[in-house]
């Protein structure tokens, strides 16, 4: 009988758990350091000779200690892989655990938003606004409030007060519809009448139609100032005034004088809508752009500042026109010919209003029934964009005179406002004033428009009389004629043998950089705005260079004049004492130069008396120191008492009439 063997199965799995790591890794240190030690003897014994015996042995021996490290390198991957096992399970017990804790949080917020809508639940009922409860058991009968029940119950008590409500608002709907029958009634007679009245248009139409012309026989236009006084509710404050000033001096001192309104008459309602209305547009337009802007994309940082720039700079819709009208004649008397000029004009005057600035613009222009084309340097004197410039002392109408401008503009990113004054009209000071605007201190704008109203008047009629006259005379200059008028032949001799060779116009600069007018630019006499000539005056090899400022209120402000003369080398003012007393002659003595009044004749009576006081320096200086005739080029023709006075030698340049000799001053 055979007795059956027990089987043992080697499992390193069970092995492991009885094995100590830290025992594993100290057997791990030792078997490396006896492999370590093999190895040296091995090569020591190799090295020394030895027999191949012990090297053998210790081959045996090294393969053991081989044996060894693989079975703890097994026994650690198995340690490692049962590590990660034992992790992996506990990851997996945490997930668990933390889904579970995701769906109980889940099922907290749906049940504490269920909670939520179920407390913010609204009835219908509750937007309605029911009586108070004191009101409801004074007025409602006692079959709708059943006070025995609804006190104590608020159920029944909110039900009774809505059965009250139902009963009110059927009440008030019969009311509601008895005013809409009375309300059609008074309708149906109010388009009766308005049909009556709408047939009685026509006829007083006509009427209108056919008094026409004795309102104008009258000079009584009402219907047009009907019309115009419409419109002119629509003005803003400043141009009303304005407006009222005007036609008030025109019917009381100057029947010439017309005043318009132009303008978008719509527009201007539209902006003088009340301010709820405006409001209202502005909201709903501010939604409409939110929700524009929505869908485009954002406008850039410059387009932005361009239109703010636009809207600030933006003019009223409505502007006015006074038209100036002016006539009269001119005569010049030269060479025993008379000639005169017959002119009529209009200077239109254009005034606008700017809103957000809160300051007034005009523009001009000036229409004649005459061509006044003839003359190149008189191009500037009707220029519009320099025709009023200094109308007052100072007043060049480049800058706005309001101070709250300024501020206004570095908000836009503008630097001065004269770059805009082109399109928009120049601000000077008095219109300002003619519109009843006073920056400076508070005033009654009637009174301060009236007060300026008469003398601006006349300060324009008086600026364009003087620019037209010197129009006409600058037609004469060019063709080197000096036109004289009867009134002023006393002023000067019979005969005057130098004459006017050339007279054209100049820039600031071309003037600046001539050499002997520097010290009347030190001196500070001389300003952009003015108007710049250049006068040639010659005699035979003799020839005088005459620069002229003139001032763009001339004749008030009278003409100046810088000299300097090209005979046996230049000379001028600066450098020799005769010629600065010419200089004298035509820039200081107004009072016998002016003419008649209003002195329109001043500047070509000192081109006059140049010629003469040249005639007067040349004859002299060829005169020798000794009494005998000198150079034959210039005659005596004039009559002096002296020829020469004092220490600097002055010549005779005053000319008495009429005995008609010089002598000096």
């Amino acid at each position: 009988m055979c007795v059956p063997q027990e089987v043992r199965v080697y499992n390193e799995e069970v092995e492991l758990e009885d094995r100590d790591p830290q025992q594993d890794y100290m057997l791990y240190k030792d078997t490396c350091a006896d492999l370590a030690k093999l190895m040296a003897e091995i090569q020591e014994l190799k090295s020394s000779g030895a027999k191949s015996v012990e090297i053998e042995e210790r081959h045996r021996q090294c393969s053991v200690h081989f044996i060894t490290l693989k079975k703890l390198n097994r026994l650690a991957h198995m340690r490692l892989k049962k590590g990660r096992d034992q992790t992996h399970e506990a990851k997996q017990r945490v997930d668990v655990l933390h889904l579970q804790l995701q769906n109980l949080l889940y099922e907290v917020m749906h049940l504490q938003k269920e909670i939520s809508k179920c407390l913010e639940f609204k009835s219908q009922h509750e937007e309605i606004e029911l009586v108070s409860e004191e009101e409801f058991f004074q007025e409602a009968p006692a079959e709708i409030s059943r006070p025995h029940v609804t006190r104590d119950d608020n159920h029944q008590l909110t039900l009774a007060r809505l059965d009250w409500e139902l009963e009110q608002r059927k009440r008030l709907a019969e009311q509601y519809k008895m005013s809409l029958a009375r309300k059609e009634k008074i309708q149906k007679a109010i388009e009766q009448k308005r049909e009556y009245l709408s047939s009685l248009q026509p006829g007083l139409q006509n009427i209108m139609q056919a008094s026409l012309p004795v309102q104008e026989y009258l000079s009584m236009p009402f219907e047009q100032m009907q019309k115009q006084a419409e419109v002119a509710r629509h003005l803003p404050p400043p141009l009303y005034v304005l407006l009222v000033q005007a036609a008030a001096y025109g019917q009381a001192c100057d029947k010439t004088l017309s005043v318009n309104i132009s303008g978008d008459v719509d527009e201007a309602k539209a902006l003088s809508r009340r301010p709820e209305d405006s409001q209202e547009d502005e909201s709903d337009s501010d939604a409409e752009e939110e929700q524009q802007n929505t869908k485009r994309r954002r406008a850039t940082v410059g387009v932005q500042l361009e239109d703010k720039r636009k809207a600030m700079l933006r003019r009223h819709p409505l502007s006015l026109c006074v038209d100036l009208k002016c006539k009269g004649v001119i005569y010049f008397e030269n060479v025993n010919i008379l000639i005169h000029f017959l002119f009529i004009f209009v200077l239109h005057l254009f005034f606008y209003y700017l809103m957000n600035l809160n300051i007034l613009t005009v523009k001009t222009k000036v229409s004649t029934a005459t061509d006044l084309s003839g003359a190149v340097s008189a191009g500037e004197l009707l220029n519009s964009e320099s025709l009023l410039n200094c109308l007052y002392a100072s007043d060049h109408g480049k800058e706005t005179p309001n101070p709250a401008n300024r501020y206004q503009f570095d908000k836009v990113g503008i630097t001065t406002f004269a770059d805009y004054v082109s399109d928009l009209g120049h601000p000077y000071v008095w219109v300002q004033k003619l519109g009843g605007l006073q920056f400076s201190s508070d005033g009654a704008q009637v009174a301060l428009s009236a007060s300026h109203m008469e003398k601006t008047m006349k300060l324009l009629r008086g600026r364009l009389q003087a620019r037209l006259a010197l129009h006409k005379q600058f037609s004469s200059l060019e063709h080197s004629i000096i036109p004289v008028s009867s009134e002023c032949q006393h002023l000067f001799p019979a005969k005057v043998v130098s004459g006017l060779t050339r007279w054209t116009m100049m820039s600031y600069q071309e003037f600046t950089e001539l050499g002997f007018v520097q010290h009347v630019l030190k001196a500070g006499l001389v300003c952009e705005t003015d108007l710049f000539f250049m006068a040639v005056v010659e005699r035979g090899t003799a020839r005088l260079l005459a620069a002229v400022v003139l001032n763009p209120r001339y004749p008030e402000v009278m003409p100046l004049f810088s000299l300097s003369l090209h005979w046996k080398g230049e000379r001028s003012g600066r450098t020799e004492d005769n010629l600065r007393a010419m200089e004298s002659e035509v820039n200081v003595f107004r009072a016998e130069l002016q003419g008649p009044r209003p002195g329109l004749q001043l500047l070509t009576n000192q081109i006059q008396r140049l010629c003469v006081c040249l005639d007067v320096y040349l004859e002299t200086e060829s005169q020798v120191c000794d009494g005998s005739e000198g150079p034959r080029e210039f005659p005596r023709e004039k009559m002096c008492l002296r020829t020469a006075r004092g220490p600097s030698r002055l010549k005779p340049f005053k000319y008495n009439h009429p005995q008609g000799f010089f002598s000096h001053r």
